[in-house]
């Protein structure tokens, strides 16, 4: 039987793929729009996921289990090094070196969206209160993902069409896989260990916010990306003390 809580983060992750399927759709269609204002998206997803890190998932996982702090970094360094394979390859393209069809970031950010379907499973099953307020952060930066994925994809060497359809594929289908298959082994798990998964998600949350999206505000210095960014922070502000 499908419960409510099932429902909820099957919604949320295919609001994920979708967002990140409308960012492939736009930079395919309308470059230039994009690139003028993704650093909005980007600044506002990052004080988002910052605020909501330490105001609400950090407390919470605490509250959940004993010393939670190494999974935590356990999370925030596994999530380095997804990125970290990232970055080898654009530096590597750089310097002349070709990776045919841009095979090795497309392996690490479809692994990146997988991860965020077990993550929306974790939060989710702690309440729905902490599975929304960590997915709605999370969920913003869907849209620059999928950009992306497809500007790496074509500068690999694909067609657009192909890496259209690939960035599709990689990295919006992953998120709502990532939920399905987590969430039957995630939902029988007992309290204490659903804290340190949380730890872990906090860690994951907190680095891409703060060291994967907030250096690219710094580098991209749009006009209001620090009104956005703030806007961010004021909004999680908010809804935690609501919640």
């Amino acid at each position: 039987m499908l419960t409510g809580r099932f429902l909820a983060v099957l919604a949320a992750s295919l609001v994920s793929c979708a967002i990140t399927t409308f960012g492939i759709h736009v930079i395919a269609r309308h470059e230039a729009w994009a690139q003028e204002n993704t650093p909005y998206f980007i600044s506002f997803a990052a004080g988002m996921l910052i605020s909501v890190t330490f105001l609400h998932l950090i407390p919470k996982a605490c509250s959940m289990t004993r010393s939670p702090y190494g999974f935590f970094l356990a999370g925030m360094m596994g999530f380095y090094a997804t990125n970290r394979l990232i970055r080898d390859y654009v530096y590597q393209e750089d310097q002349g070196i070709d990776r045919t069809w841009g095979l090795i970031p497309l392996l690490a950010l479809g692994f990146h969206s997988f991860v965020d379907g077990v993550i929306y499973s974790v939060t989710f099953n702690v309440s729905i209160f902490t599975g929304v307020l960590a997915v709605t952060g999370l969920i913003l930066h869907e849209f620059p993902e999928g950009i992306v994925t497809f500007v790496l994809l074509e500068r690999g060497g694909m067609q657009r069409k192909a890496a259209t359809r690939l960035a599709f594929l990689a990295t919006a289908l992953t998120t709502p896989l990532g939920t399905v298959i987590s969430y039957p082994f995630i939902r029988n798990i007992d309290r204490a260990l659903l804290g340190k998964l949380l730890a872990i998600a906090a860690g994951a949350l907190l680095y891409v916010g703060a060291t994967h999206l907030l250096p690219q505000v710094e580098e991209k210095r749009k006009r209001y990306s620090s009104l956005t960014l703030a806007l961010g922070v004021a909004i999680a502000v908010l809804i935690v003390m609501i919640g």
